[in-house]
């Protein structure tokens, strides 16, 4: 949430554990994070689900979730959702095939988001590169 860098993301056809266990590994892998990191989400199944849980003790990190019904909890993921369907759902037309929506998706966040959007709290900068000045700063 530091960099408001999209580390971790799945897109398919169904909202069960394996899902997110794939996003999160995903973002283990990619940032591998010292122990103790906060992970919140809300209190979707997939979210509370023994195996989640259970990866992330492995990975060191502490569960946070929302509370029940309060979206304020979730508000930078959900600000993250609207930008992603107002900058590239809703400007193009209907994806053809799963493979097309993962493709625009993919190019969005790791070509564009990530590394060319400016972010107003972030100074301006994209998460890309506040992420090094933060890393930099961090080990000094």
């Amino acid at each position: 949430m530091c960099t408001r860098e999209i580390v971790g993301w799945r897109l398919y056809n169904h909202m069960e554990t394996s899902l997110v266990m794939g996003a999160l590994e995903e973002a283990y892998k990619a940032k591998r994070p010292a122990p103790g990191l906060l992970h919140h989400s809300d209190r979707g199944s997939q979210y509370t689900s023994k195996e989640y849980v259970e990866q992330l003790k492995s990975y060191g990190m502490e569960s946070s979730m929302s509370r029940r019904g309060n979206c304020y909890d979730n508000a930078c993921i959900e600000s993250w959702h609207s930008i992603l369907k107002k900058e590239l759902i809703y400007c193009n037309p209907r994806f053809k095939t799963p493979e097309e929506a993962y493709t625009a998706i993919y190019q969005y966040i790791e070509f564009y988001y990530n590394r060319k959007r400016m972010h107003g709290a972030l100074g301006y900068l994209s998460p890309a590169r506040f992420a090094m000045k933060f890393t930099d700063k961090s080990a000094a």
